[in-house]
C-alpha cells in the first residue's frame, strides 16, 4: 500500500505535492520521491519519511509533477528503490501503487533490449514497457502496456514531450481525481486533495484518465469516453484526515478489506521466499497484547494448514522461561516492531540458537534488526491505540506463512495450496460484507452500552477471538470483559453469570458448533442475554440466542477474520455510546517500549 499524487496547473507543483504526500503517509513511509517538470524532468528521492525528502529538496518551480510515498513490496526500502522512476531517455516518469505479478518475464526481455534498470522494483518494468510503446501519445502507450501486465496498480505518468499532461490508470488500487479551476490533480485518497479542491471524481477499475490544467478525460477499458458527474466532498481537512469518520478507529476498521488485499498482494503467487523456513519442524509464536491473540490464532492456522506443531507464548513470559528442548522456528509478532518484550524475546530466541522471523507492520523497526527474516504486513499507519487493521493483517500474514510451510513440508499438494489460495483471496469481500452490516451492530451496541460486565466465549480457533473481543471491549469502552474457552465455563466462570452479564458467543458452523450450542444453553439458563456471531444462512441459531450478528460463510479456519471485524465494531459502538475517548483510551499507549 503506497500513496501517489500528481498536479498540473498554474501553481508551483512542489508545495502541493508535498502537502498531499503528508496526508498519504499513512499508506507508506519507508521512502518518498517527487518528479517536477519544468522544461525537463527533475527527480528527487529519499529513504525514510516525507521530512527526509523535504531536507534534500531544492526549490523546483515547475507547475506539473508527480509524487510517491512508499510501502516496500519488491526491493528493500532505499533511495534507489523509491518512486518515481525516470526512463532511459530521461523524458518519461512513472509512480505506482500496487504490484506487478509477471514483471520477471518482462524484465528479462527488456534487459536483452538494452534497457537500464536502476532499482530492484517490479514497477520499473512498466516504465520501460511504456518507453518502448511511446510514439508521441502517452495514454495510448500506457493503454498498450496495460494489456500485457498482471497484478494490481494505480499508475501515474508524465512525459516531457507532453508538458501539461498527466496520465493515470487503476486496477484494484484506489485513485481519486480532483477538479479545480485551471488546475487538476489526483491522489490515492481524498484527504490529499482537499487543500486544493473539494470536487472529485472516483476512477473505477480498468479506467484510464488524462489530466491537463483545462480538463480531465476518463476512458473506459475499451478506450471509449466515460461521462461521470463529479462529487463534492463536504468534509473539512481535519475531518478528511479521518476520511470523514468520527474516529480513526472506525476509519481503520473500514479500511480492512483494502488492508487484507494489500497484505496479500504478490504473496500468494510465490508464497514469499523465506529460506529460514526450510527444515522447520516446530514453531513458537511470541507476542504481546492483541498480537498475542493473533499468535494464539496462528497456532491453529499453522497446525491445520501446514500440519506443523505450534505454540503461542507471551513475550514477557518467554524471556524468563526455562530453555526448551530443540530449536523451533520462533515467530515474533509486533505491529510496531518496537515492543520491548517482543524485541527481548527475539534476542533470547537467538541466544537459544533458534531461527527467528518477525511479523510486523514497520520496515526497519527495531524488531526487524534483531531477527533473521521479516514478513511485513501492509496495513499502513494505524492511529487508534486499539489495534484493528494491523491485527487482521497479522492473521493474513500467518495464513501466508502456513501456506509456505505446508508447501515446503509437503503437507500441502499444489491443488490443495491453490484451493487455500482462492479462499484467502475471497477474504476482502467477506470482510466488506461485515463492514456493510455496521448499522445493525451499532443498534445492538446501544442495548448493552450500560452494562458493567460482559463475557465472550468461543472454541477452537475462536477461543482466541473471544479473548480479543473482550480485550477490545475493555480497552476502549471500559466495560469489564472476559474472554473464555466455552468449555471452561463450568470451572468457575458460571458463578459470575447473571441476567446482568451479556455473553457474546462465537458460533461458526464448525466441528465445535453443537458443543457451543450446549455452552450457550448453560449461560441462557442463568438468565444471561446471549448475542451470537454466526454465519448467514444458519437458521438454527436464533432458537438459542437473543440476538445475532451475521457474518459471511468462510471456512472455519478463516472465521477469525470476519468475526474480529464484528467484534471491533461492537466494541467501538459500545464505547461511543458510553462517551469514551476511543482513539486514545485512558492509561494506554500505542506502542509499549518499556517492560
Amino acid at each position: 500500500m503506497c500513496g501517489i499524487v500528481g498536479y498540473t496547473g498554474e501553481q508551483a507543483a512542489l508545495p502541493i505535492l508535498l502537502e498531499a504526500l503528508k496526508r498519504l503517509e499513512y499508506r507508506g513511509y519507508d521512502s518518498a520521491g517527487v518528479v517536477v517538470l519544468d522544461g525537463e524532468l527533475t527527480l528527487h528521492k529519499a529513504k525514510g519519511e516525507i521530512r527526509e525528502l523535504e531536507n534534500v529538496l531544492p526549490d523546483l518551480p515547475g507547475t506539473l509533477g508527480i509524487g510517491h510515498t512508499r510501502w516496500a513490496t519488491h526491493g528493500a526500502p532505499s533511495q534507489h528503490n523509491a518512486h518515481p522512476f525516470v526512463d532511459c531517455t530521461g523524458k518519461l516518469a512513472l509512480a505506482h501503487n500496487g504490484i506487478i505479478e509477471n514483471y520477471g518475464v518482462h524484465k528479462e526481455a527488456l534487459l536483452a533490449k538494452g534497457h537500464k534498470f536502476t532499482s530492484e522494483t517490479d514497477t520499473e518494468v512498466v516504465l520501460h514497457l511504456v518507453e518502448d510503446a511511446y510514439e508521441g501519445n502517452l495514454e495510448e502507450a500506457l493503454r498498450a502496456v496495460l494489456s500485457r501486465i498482471e497484478g494490481a496498480y494505480a499508475f501515474a505518468l508524465t512525459h516531457a514531450d507532453e508538458p501539461r499532461k498527466l496520465v493515470v490508470a487503476r486496477r484494484d488500487s484506489p485513485l481519486v481525481l480532483g477538479l479545480g479551476t485551471g488546475e487538476n490533480l489526483f491522489a490515492s485518497d481524498v484527504p490529499a486533495l482537499l487543500r486544493t479542491t473539494s470536487k472529485v471524481l472516483y476512477l473505477m477499475d480498468g479506467e484510464l484518465a488524462v489530466l491537463t490544467p483545462e480538463e480531465v478525460r476518463i476512458q473506459a477499458p475499451d478506450g471509449s469516453a466515460v461521462d461521470r458527474k463529479p462529487e463534492v466532498v463536504t468534509w473539512d481537512v481535519e475531518d478528511a484526515e479521518r476520511g470523514g469518520f468520527p474516529h480513526f478507529m472506525l476509519k481503520e476498521i473500514f479500511e480492512q478489506p483494502e488492508v487484507i488485499h494489500a497484505t496479500l498482494l504478490g504473496r500468494l503467487s510465490d508464497f514469499e521466499n523465506l529460506e529460514i523456513l526450510r527444515g522447520a519442524d516446530r514453531v513458537q509464536l511470541v507476542a504481546c497484547g492483541t498480537s498475542y491473540h493473533a499468535a494464539l490464532v496462528g497456532k491453529y492456522i499453522l497446525e491445520e494448514i501446514a500440519g506443523i506443531p505450534a505454540s503461542a507464548e507471551l513475550a514477557s513470559e518467554y524471556r524468563y522461561a526455562a530453555r526448551s528442548d530443540g530449536k523451533p522456528l520462533v515467530v515474533c509478532i509486533s505491529q510496531s516492531g518496537e515492543t520491548a518484550d517482543t524485541i527481548g524475546a527475539a534476542r533470547e530466541a537467538k541466544r537459544r540458537g533458534s531461527r527467528t522471523l518477525a511479523v510486523t507492520n514497520y520496515v526497519d523497526s527495531s524488531l526487524t534488526r534483531e531477527v533473521d527474516e521479516s514478513l511485513y504486513t501492509r496495513a499502513g499507519l494505524e492511529i487508534g491505540v486499539a489495534a484493528t487493521k494491523t491485527f487482521t493483517a497479522q492473521l493474513v500474514a500467518l495464513y501466508i506463512l502456513a501456506l509456505r510451510l505446508g508447501i515446503l513440508r509437503g503437507t500441502l499438494t499444489p491443488d490443495e495450496a491453490r484451493k487455500w489460495t482462492e479462499e484467502i483471496r475471497a477474504l476482502p469481500r467477506a470482510v466488506q460484507a461485515v463492514v456493510d452490516n455496521a448499522p445493525a451492530i451499532e443498534a445492538l451496541a446501544r442495548e448493552f452500552s450500560q452494562v458493567r460486565d460482559m463475557f465472550f466465549i468461543g472454541r477452537n480457533v475462536n477461543f482466541p477471538m473471544a479473548m480479543e473481543g473482550a480485550h477490545k471491549m475493555k480497552e476502549i469502552s471500559y466495560v469489564h470483559a472476559e474472554g473464555y474457552a466455552a468449555g471452561e465455563l463450568k470451572h468457575g466462570a458460571l458463578a459470575l453469570i447473571t441476567k446482568e452479564t451479556p455473553v457474546v458467543a462465537l458460533l461458526p458452523q464448525d466441528h465445535t458448533y453443537q458443543k457451543m450450542i450446549g455452552n450457550v444453553g448453560e449461560v441462557s439458563a442463568r438468565g444471561a442475554p446471549v448475542v451470537a456471531i454466526g454465519y448467514e444462512g444458519d437458521e438454527e441459531l436464533e432458537k438459542y440466542v437473543d440476538a445475532t450478528i451475521r457474518v459471511p460463510w468462510v471456512r472455519s479456519i478463516y472465521s477469525p477474520v470476519v468475526n474480529v471485524v464484528a467484534l471491533q465494531l461492537l466494541a467501538y459502538y459500545t464505547a461511543r455510546e458510553r462517551g469514551c475517548s476511543i482513539d486514545k483510551p485512558r492509561n494506554l499507549a500505542k506502542t509499549v517500549t518499556v517492560e
